[in-house]
């Protein structure tokens, strides 16, 4: 499933990108395939989504969102 799809507080795990723009842009900010998330919040009218990656506070667009695939822990 798409990272977009997740529930708040649901703990996944990241297995792939869909294509390399996304992967650069994850990278940038530290996100790796295989790393755990856990969704905290969905801002509204289509806003970020805000992840806890590691004890930290990742704050992802819908559109970068749609483009991680995640899998439930």
């Amino acid at each position: 499933m798409r990272l977009v799809e997740a529930k708040i507080g649901e703990v996944l795990r990241v297995v792939g990108v869909s294509n390399a723009k996304a992967n650069a842009r994850l990278l940038r900010v530290g996100l790796y395939r295989g790393d755990r998330l856990r969704l905290l919040r969905e801002a509204p009218l289509g806003g970020p989504l805000l992840v806890d990656a590691g004890g930290r506070e990742i704050a992802l667009g819908r559109a970068l969102a749609d483009k991680i695939i995640v899998e439930p822990e």
